[in-house]
């Protein structure tokens, strides 16, 4: 699930989709969401919470409509599932430290 890709939102924001290592060091890939005012905005987002080598080149693996949905209706606009998992994860509950 490698790579991403964005969806601009006809109020001019845009929902950012990208798949990235586990930050638990797992071997996992997980896919964030982000809603944010713009691409660099969303990639910035994502920075500051620790995932430091993030970048966005092309726009291969956009969001789907649901994505872009449950992205919208989550408080926090910024979302989190691994490829082995179907339901979406706040990104407060996000694992940070590589499991034992």
């Amino acid at each position: 699930m490698p790579g991403g890709g964005f969806s601009k939102l006809p109020n001019g924001s845009v929902v950012v989709a990208i798949g990235l290592p586990s930050p638990a060091g797992d071997g996992c890939t997980v896919r964030f969401l982000v809603h944010a005012a713009n691409r660099a905005r969303a990639l910035t987002r994502l920075r500051n919470l620790g995932l430091r080598a993030v970048y966005l080149r092309g726009n291969a693996e956009p969001p789907t409509p649901d994505e872009i949905t449950a992205v919208l209706h989550h408080p926090d606009g910024l979302l989190w599932r691994s490829t082995t998992q179907e339901l979406w994860h706040s990104i407060r509950t996000l694992p940070k430290e590589p499991v034992a």
